[in-house]
């Protein structure tokens, strides 16, 4: 078990980075539908609403 210490580091290297990537997705997920509401709310409308 000598490489124990890499592999623990790896390990959290890589759960640190999906973490960012997650924090980051749903931020920018609040973001759009932000911007969205805005437009919205401006009269602006999908063309694939009725």
């Amino acid at each position: 078990m000598t490489h124990a210490g890499f592999v623990l580091a790896s390990y959290a290297a890589a759960a640190l980075i999906v973490g960012a990537l997650v924090v980051r997705a749903v931020l920018s997920a609040k973001s759009a539908k932000a911007r969205l509401a805005a437009l919205e709310a401006r009269g602006v409308r999908r063309r694939s609403a009725p």
